[in-house]
């Protein structure tokens, strides 16, 4: 099977499950929850129940759910950020259409297993107007429909044609009988609150360490997760989301550097200094963001392993240093640059000696 099973999430997943043998499942439903914890994942298998005809769905061996798990069923579509094509709006739909069928060939290539869409790419209005196309349409296989939208909130405004716009949210507000919509979404406060409205909002939470080690667990996802960090260094920076350990910086790196950081403010304000200003520019924020969760886990087992010996000075030094490196993680979410934060944070590290 290229996509790999669905991990975590179970009592979500009865639940679910729960208001579908009800018949109480939402047409229209809102996947959201931090980035990485599998919430389009969910969504596929979602879908995948919904057109699985087992009375023990998903079997995870009928033509439906095989389809389902190679990215390839006619009725379970999958729509997601990506570049904009080449040339103006009016696109043709059947260029859309391959496009995504090519992208989704290559995550299912990948067992599902893919790095978060960056900020250039999209939903974009001819995405809307394929989906539009293929709802009114009756289900080529199974009996009913469904759509998966991940990262909705990258839906590209559609004032540009109102026509299309109220198309969609009257499919979100009143779907066809046949047809599910599944929407996701790490940032909510971002979609337009005209789709907010007409979606019934389900939080999905982080994974449990120990769901985190069973996705670990699996060897595609312990390669694209990256090498150079133990298991455990793996469970404490994926925070519950190992998705988002995907496409990040090599996680080994991230640590080395990290251990570098906090080795040079031990050392005293001078070698702090040095070390800040070896930072990247701004152009390098996302790699100086995996070295700041790769120090918070460092510090954590400083901390512990500090409080085992009976060194409460060392173990408090390493608490209150956690506490700076997460107002740095904060503070590197806006302009302020590498160096100047790695400055600050290792100057703060450097006077109580964590």
């Amino acid at each position: 099977m290229p996509f790999l099973p669905l991990i975590g999430h179970d009592s979500l997943r009865d639940r679910l499950g729960e208001q579908l043998s009800r018949g109480a499942l939402p047409a229209s439903l809102l996947l959201q929850g931090a980035p990485g914890i599998g919430k389009q994942r969910l969504a596929l298998w979602l879908g995948q129940r919904l057109l699985c005809e087992s009375s023990d769905a998903p079997c995870g061996v009928c033509q439906h759910c095989s389809y389902a798990l190679q990215g390839v069923h006619p009725d379970l579509r999958w729509y997601f950020p990506r570049p904009h094509l080449k040339g103006s709006s009016d696109v043709a739909l059947e260029e859309v259409a391959r496009d995504y069928a090519e992208a989704i060939a290559e995550r299912a290539a990948a067992h599902g297993l893919y790095a978060r869409a960056d900020g250039s790419q999209g939903i974009f209005l001819y995405v809307t107007r394929l989906i539009m196309q293929q709802a009114v349409s009756t289900p080529s296989m199974a009996r009913r429909k469904v759509f998966v939208v991940g990262d909705a909130e990258r839906m590209v405004s559609q004032s540009a044609s109102t026509e299309a716009a109220n198309a969609f949210l009257k499919l979100l507000e009143e779907p066809l009988a046949d047809t599910t919509i599944i929407l996701t979404s790490s940032e909510p406060g971002a979609l337009l609150p005209t789709i907010r409205s007409r979606v019934v909002s389900v939080r999905v939470p982080p994974l449990t360490d120990a769901a985190v080690r069973t996705f670990l667990a699996q060897p595609e996802a312990a390669a694209a997760a990256g090498t150079g960090a133990t298991t455990d260094e793996l469970v404490l920076l994926a925070h519950g989301a190992p998705g988002a350990l995907i496409g990040a910086e090599n996680s080994g790196l991230a640590l080395e550097r990290a251990r570098a950081l906090l080795d040079a403010a031990r050392r005293g304000r001078e070698h702090a200094m040095r070390a800040a200003f070896v930072q990247g520019s701004s152009k390098a924020r996302g790699a100086f963001a995996d070295v700041l969760d790769a120090m918070t886990v460092l510090l954590h087992e400083r901390s512990r392993d500090a409080a085992r010996a009976g060194d409460g000075a060392a173990a408090a030094a390493s608490a209150r240093a956690v506490r700076f490196v997460e107002e740095a993680k904060r503070a590197a979410e806006g302009n302020t640059s590498p160096q100047l934060l790695s400055a600050r944070l290792l100057g703060q590290l450097a006077e109580i000696g964590a």
